[in-house]
């Protein structure tokens, strides 16, 4: 953790499904103590219960778990929202839900993906760089402050292949083989981090 925060990782987020919630909130300890060493955030997945007792900054969700507005309602204002979308519809709901669901506000940032097909998302299928561009394009012309949502291309993206994901219009990415599976992960993370800020108008 402390490597890939010093490479120039902004968040990382702890997902594994199989831990016990108790596990989870132990091994969250950990990655806050790091994330607050480097100045950075941390994220929780798929467990609301578990972003709200562990003071989560960010939150994130998948298509078929708790609703958005369910999350905002439970965390509040405080955290941060994400949503993971995988079609066109998807990405046209979560630039919706970002104009707000309550007075708390609504979505914060949507990721799209898999880019490419990994082991980390199994059995869901590649959505290609077309669906990237789909996302750049509207997002861009969303107008207002939904213009400006952040968003991350996810899903197989590594030092070999970054370079097609910002040329399709991504300026932020979600990695997790690329620097967990480094030999030296500050510098994988350095250099991924180098290669968006190079593909950056």
């Amino acid at each position: 953790m402390d490597a890939a925060f010093a490479g120039g990782v902004d968040i990382i987020q702890l997902r594994d499904k199989a831990l016990e919630a108790a596990e989870e909130l132990e091994l969250l300890t950990v990655l806050q103590a790091a994330a607050e060493r480097h100045g950075k955030l941390w994220a929780v997945n798929d467990r609301a219960d578990i972003a709200l007792l562990s003071g989560a900054p960010v939150f994130h969700i998948g298509q078929k778990d708790l609703p958005v507005a369910s999350a905002r309602t439970l965390l509040g204002a405080p955290a941060a929202i994400g949503l993971s979308t995988h079609t066109a519809e998807q990405i046209e709901g979560a630039i919706r839900l970002s104009g707000g669901l309550t007075d708390h506000g609504g979505l914060d940032y949507f990721c799209v993906g898999p880019v490419w097909a990994t082991p980390t998302k199994p059995g869901r299928a590649a959505v290609g760089l077309d669906l990237v561009r789909y996302a750049a394009e509207a997002v861009r012309t969303a107008g207002g402050t939904q213009a400006t949502l952040p968003w991350f291309a996810i899903g197989g993206i590594d030092l070999g292949n970054v370079e097609q994901v910002v040329e399709a219009g991504a300026g932020r990415i979600v990695v997790v083989r690329a620097i967990t599976e480094a030999s030296d992960p500050a510098a994988a993370a350095a250099a991924l981090v180098a290669a968006l800020d190079a593909g950056a108008p």
